[in-house]
């Protein structure tokens, strides 16, 4: 089974990118399970146009990447959140997946087969800001994958990546209780993804939180 991780940080070393390599060592201790790693800055990619619709080509290195994304069991997206965004190369390559993720007819039906998605996130907000507000500015990416008939089983955010005040730095190294609460989770998501892979289903938690989810789309639909 293949998890493949698109990480959307542009330092190095990087926090969403340390952050994804925990998660990564979480996973690999489930059996039968693969990780590739991908670092979105290094697929170069023009801004995205409805030419790419008409399947203007966007090189070797995109084509490899959609075939990545077409295999894969299941999907980890890791990113800094920058001024109330994920970073603009990232957002690019979502607006490109849109060439194969959605039906060539209509555009409006997801063609990732419901395969699982987790979602890493960094950001020099607290954790109660997050909570309150932040994750508000960054709900599009699950919305997008969502779109692309992935589904979202989890999501992280590691905040207060900062060494001091406005001064945003590689830090996540100097928290020794996260690299078990990360691999505790890269575990947890690879067997979601072993279920779904072997059974076609999520867990039944995951299953339920979905329902709750089209419900209250529906019940919004009707104001």
């Amino acid at each position: 089974m293949k998890i493949l991780v698109l990480v959307g940080g542009t330092n190095d070393p990087s926090n969403a990118e340390y952050l994804a390599d925990l998660f990564v060592e979480g996973i690999k201790n489930i059996p039968m399970m693969e990780t590739e790693k991908v670092r979105v800055r290094d697929v170069p990619l023009e801004h995205f146009t409805l030419a790419h619709y008409e399947g203007k080509d966007q090189g070797q290195l995109f084509r490899d990447l959609q075939t990545k994304i077409q295999a894969a069991n299941a999907l980890v997206i890791a990113t800094p959140v920058w001024n109330f965004g994920i970073p603009a190369h990232l957002k690019n390559l979502i607006d490109h997946m849109g060439v194969f993720a959605l039906d060539a007819e209509t555009r409006s039906k997801g063609q990732l087969k419901g395969i699982p998605c987790y979602f890493l996130f960094t950001g020099g907000a607290p954790r109660v800001a997050w909570k309150g507000l932040m994750r508000f500015t960054t709900m599009h990416v699950p919305e997008a994958f969502r779109y692309f008939d992935a589904s979202p089983a989890g999501s992280h955010y590691e905040g207060k990546c900062m060494k001091g005040r406005g001064q945003f730095a590689f830090v996540l190294d100097q928290r020794p209780e996260l690299k078990e609460t990360m691999r505790r989770k890269g575990r947890k998501f690879a067997l979601v993804t072993q279920q779904f892979t072997t059974t076609g289903q999520l867990p039944l938690t995951y299953r339920i939180i979905a329902k709750l989810y089209w419900l209250g789309q529906r019940i919004l639909a009707k104001f």
